[in-house]
């Protein structure tokens, strides 16, 4: 029987588990990274361990992309097999992906228990495949670390008894101020960008809902050119090479739009902490910028991030040219004096002392 397996498959999992993986390595605790392969191969993600430096992963699964359903399965079974040689005494997910969804089936029919990071956001909007996933994970899992007062309440609503459910912060408050000071000690995208701090919009859109549809793709961009005009600065906009795909298709131009190639995590982030303001449609990308005090417009209806509207550090446009120029232009006279409510930093080592030394969950009841 071994300690601990961390399941996890794509860039985000990979930066929000950096913290309890390191608390594990610190500790000298008995864990194992199994790597499903969601999004990029584990030989494309190499770099992001060594960037973050990070152990390598005990297995590789390479799924790749698919249809929801056969991805899903193909990370199903694999996984269930690793779980069965290993035995570990417990898994460890995080997050809404379908690799979660996967880690958290195959463990809870097996029997083992499981620890849901991040558990009980919600945006109320089942037409997100990431909803449906977070929503499955949380009733999976035996152990639910959430990064908020609110997201606890989401969990007892839905009747999840509550002492599996623990406050423990975002580990994303970890992972930001632990990989900042790694990026700032490498690197200066903004020197090679050729921009200052303060004197640029940084934009990511990705989200399936946006970058699939001509229509609002095509307002997401007369937006950006809006506000590129409004304020004389520019927009810089690292574009996945699928959206530059669609963007073809659509037959639609980034005008004065600066589309730059998808940049490493660590640029990223400096990138995030010094921008003038952030339009984005990514969840974590809400988090850091409210973390790091950079003003965010959300490129979308709804959010399971509402705390970071809440404090001020947010504003949800959706994608309409004029709801994204005057919505920017509110969050561009706000003052940038928000509390952040994930928490002190310290979320990966509270999750890892509730999981305990041998591996075995040590105690019920919410951490505060």
């Amino acid at each position: 029987m071994s300690g601990v397996a961390i399941i996890l498959g794509t860039r985000p999992e990979i930066i929000k588990m950096s913290p309890i993986i390191r608390e594990y390595e610190r500790k000298g605790d008995d864990y194992f990274i199994l790597h499903t392969g969601q999004h990029y191969s584990y030989s494309m993600d190499r770099i992001f361990f060594e960037q973050l430096h990070l152990p390598e992963a005990r297995y590789n699964l390479n799924v790749g992309s698919g249809l929801q359903g056969e991805q899903t399965g193909k990370m199903l079974g694999q996984i269930e097999r690793v779980l069965i040689e290993e035995e570990p005494r417990a898994v460890l997910v995080q997050g809404d992906t379908n690799t979660v969804l996967a880690g958290a089936l195959a463990a809870v029919k097996l029997h083992i228990p499981v620890g849901h990071v991040e558990a009980g956001l919600r945006s109320n909007d089942r037409r997100m495949p990431e909803e449906i996933n977070r929503i499955l994970a949380d009733h999976a899992s035996d152990y639910l670390f959430a990064p908020t007062e609110a997201s606890r309440q989401n969990l007892v609503h839905e009747g999840i008894p509550d002492e599996k459910v623990f406050v423990c912060g975002n580990t994303v408050v970890d992972a930001l101020f632990q990989n900042l000071s790694i990026s700032e000690e490498t690197i200066d995208p903004l020197k090679e960008l050729g921009v200052c701090p303060g004197g640029y919009f940084l934009v990511t859109a990705h989200r399936q809902e946006n970058v699939d549809d001509a229509r609002r793709l095509g307002n997401i961009l007369k937006g950006l050119e809006r506000i590129a005009a409004d304020y004389a600065m520019p927009v810089i906009y690292p574009m996945h090479p699928r959206t530059r795909k669609m963007m073809e298709q659509f037959g639609l131009r980034a005008g004065s739009i600066r589309c730059v190639e998808p940049l490493d995590y660590l640029s990223f982030l400096q990138l995030e902490k010094h921008a003038g303001l952030i339009l984005t449609d990514s969840g974590g990308v809400q988090e850091e910028a409210c973390i790091l005090h950079t003003p965010c417009a959300t490129l979308r209806e709804n959010t399971e991030r509402p705390e970071t509207v809440a404090v001020g550090a947010n504003i949800l446009v959706g994608t309409d040219p004029k709801a994204i120029s005057e919505g920017v232009r509110t969050m561009m006279e706000r003052e940038r004096v928000w509390q952040n409510p994930y928490g002190d930093g310290t979320a990966g080592k509270r999750i890892v002392e509730i999981v305990g030394t041998e591996g075995r969950f040590t105690s019920k009841g919410r951490v505060v």
